[in-house]
C-alpha cells in the first residue's frame, strides 16, 4: 500500500538559531508547546499519540483536512467523491481541548526564539518542533514538464485530474477529425510505481465499463492508456512474480505497458519516450518525489532528494527540540537500508514520536530507537485484482483484492467515509458503474491551468 503524507506547506525563510542551553531548555515556566507542521499520516498520528499529555499542541496544515492518499487516484478516476476520503482535522481533535488546528502557510522557523511564522495568523511558540511536510512530485530537473503534465498529489490535484480524464471524453464526442479524437483518447501515465499503476488501471476501466455506453459518436472502449517505466519492472518494490502479474493484468485491461522507456520530453501535445513520440491530451506524472524545502527551514543535513537526515529517534541532528517524520525525512534501519517512502513508516514514526515526546514530558525513560515493523505492500490492478506482499505471504488475484479493500476500509478514517466508500465499492462492483462522474469547477481549472501552461484548459471546447 502506498500513501503519502498530505500536501506540504512552504517556509520562505529561516532565521539563525541560537544554539545556548537556556534556548534549548523545553517548556520554560509552563506547559511545554508542541508545534507539529504537516497534518499527515505522520502529522495527525503524532498528535494523536502525544494528545493526552500534558501538553498544548498546535497542528499547521495549509488545509483543513486529512488526506487519505492511497485512494487519491479514485478520486481522479471518478469512483469516490472528495469528501469520502477526507477528514477535517478539527473533527478529528474536537474533544482533545490541548490541540490547537492552524489552517495556513508558514513563512519562516526563528529557531532562536522557537517560533513558527504562520502567514496572516503571527508566531506560533515552541519548544518541541516536528516537521511533518511530507515530499513533492519531482521532474528530475525539468522543470518545463511541469506546464504540461498534472500530478497527483492534493485533492486539488484530483479535481483537475477527474476534469481532464472526464472532460477528454466529452470533447472528443463534439469532434470529427480522428486524429484528434485519438489524441484526446490517449492518456499517458509516467511512472510505474503503486500510484501510477492504480491509477492507470482506474482509467482503463473507467473508459471500457462505466463509460462504455454512454457515448454516441465516440468508442470509449478504443481509449488508449500508456503507462512508461523507466526501469525494467512495474512495482520495483514488489517481487518479480507480482510485478509480472500486474503487467499482464494491466494488460488485459487494454493498458500498454513500455518498461525501460525514459521520458525524454513533455509537450502539451504528448511525451517522447526512448526517442519515440506518443500524441496525447493528457500526461499524468506519477515519477518520483522529492522532499519539500524543509531542510532550509532549520538548516539542516540532508541526503539524496533533498531529505532531512535524523537520528534514530526521529531527532533532527544539532537542532535540540526538533525533529522530522514521513516521506521529508531519510532514516536508515540496521541494516543501513532506508525506510520506503510509505504511508506506514509515516503513521508508525508518528505514533513512536508522540509517544516519546510524551516520555519526555512526563520525566520517564527514553523510550528506545524508532522501530520500523513491515506489515507488507498492496497495489490494485482493477476490478476484482490485486497483488500483495506481507513478506510472509504473498497473494494476487481476488484473494489480494479483498485484502486491499478490508486494509483500506480499516485505515480510512472517519465512520461516515467508511460507510460511503464500501456502498460505492459494491455498486461500482455490481454495476460496473462510477458514482462520482460530475465536472465541477470548469471554470477556475481554465483559468488556473490557462496561467500556467498559456493555452485552453479543460473545460474550455477550443481546447485540443
Amino acid at each position: 500500500m502506498d500513501g503519502e503524507p498530505a500536501a506540504p506547506l512552504r517556509i520562505t525563510a529561516v532565521m539563525p538559531r541560537d544554539e545556548s542551553p537556556a534556548q534549548q531548555d523545553p517548556a520554560s515556566g509552563g506547559r511545554p508547546r508542541v508545534v507539529v507542521v504537516g497534518a499527515g499520516f505522520g502529522g495527525i498520528n503524532a498528535v494523536k499519540a502525544l494528545a493526552p499529555a500534558a501538553a498544548d499542541i498546535t497542528l499547521i496544515d495549509r488545509t483543513n483536512h486529512n488526506l487519505f492518499q492511497p485512494l487519491l487516484y479514485q478520486v481522479a478516476a471518478a469512483a469516490l467523491a472528495p469528501s469520502d476520503i477526507a477528514v477535517p482535522i478539527r473533527a478529528i481533535f474536537s474533544r482533545r481541548r490541548n490541540v490547537t488546528v492552524l489552517m495556513g502557510e508558514v513563512d519562516a522557523v526563528d529557531t532562536t526564539s522557537r517560533k513558527v511564522r504562520v502567514r496572516d495568523t503571527g508566531d506560533v511558540p515552541y519548544d518541541f518542533l516536528i516537521v511533518a511536510t511530507g515530499s513533492v512530485y519531482s521532474w528530475f530537473g525539468h522543470d518545463a514538464w511541469r506546464a504540461h503534465s498534472f500530478a497527483l498529489k492534493t485533492l486539488d490535484d484530483a479535481d483537475v485530474l477527474r476534469l481532464r480524464v472526464l472532460g477528454a471524453f466529452e470533447r472528443a464526442e463534439s469532434r470529427t477529425d480522428a486524429e484528434e479524437i485519438r489524441a484526446l483518447l490517449t492518456f499517458v501515465i509516467v511512472g510505474g510505481g503503486p500510484t501510477g499503476v492504480e491509477l492507470a488501471g482506474a482509467i482503463a476501466e473507467l473508459a471500457r465499463s462505466t463509460l462504455a455506453r454512454d457515448y454516441r459518436h465516440i468508442d470509449p472502449t478504443s481509449t488508449r492508456v500508456v503507462i512508461c517505466e523507466a526501469g525494467p519492472r512495474l512495482l520495483a518494490a514488489l517481487p518479480d512474480s507480482l510485478s509480472a502479474y500486474s503487467v499482464k493484468k494491466l494488460q488485459a485491461l487494454g493498458v500498454e505497458v513500455r518498461l525501460g522507456e525514459s521520458v525524454e520530453d513533455v509537450r502539451p501535445d504528448g511525451i517522447t519516450a526512448s526517442g519515440q513520440s506518443i500524441r496525447a491530451a493528457n500526461v499524468f506524472w506519477c515519477a518520483g518525489t522529492e522532499a519539500t524545502p524543509a531542510a532550509t527551514w532549520i538548516g539542516a543535513r540532508t541526503g539524496r532528494h533533498g531529505l532531512i537526515e535524523v537520528n534514530a529517534d526521529c531527532s533532527v541532528p544539532g537542532h535540540e527540540g526538533i525533529f522530522a517524520i514521513g516521506d521529508v525525512t531519510v532514516m536508515q534501519d540496521p541494516d543501513g537500508r532506508p525506510f520506503p517512502a510509505l504511508a506506514a513508516v509515516a503513521k508508525q514514526q508518528g505514533r513512536y514520536l508522540g509517544r516519546a515526546i510524551r516520555r519526555r514530558i512526563e520525566g520517564r525513560g527514553d523510550p528506545g530507537p524508532f522501530r520500523y515493523r513491515d506489515y507488507g505492500q498492496l497495489a490494485v490492478l482493477g476490478r476484482s485484482a490485486a497483488v500483495a506482499d506481507l513478506g510472509w505471504l504473498r497473494l494476487k488475484g481476488i484473494p489480494a483484492w479483498i485484502l486491499w479493500s478490508a486494509v483500506h476500509l480499516v485505515l480510512l478514517m472517519g465512520a461516515r467515509n467508511k460507510v460511503l466508500v464500501y456502498v460505492n465499492w459494491v455498486w461500482a462492483w455490481l454495476t460496473y458503474g462510477s458514482g462520482a462522474r460530475l465536472m465541477t469547477g470548469i471554470g477556475g481549472a481554465r483559468k488556473t491551468e490557462a496561467g500556467a501552461t498559456g493555452k485552453a484548459a479543460v473545460g474550455d471546447e477550443r481546447a485540443a
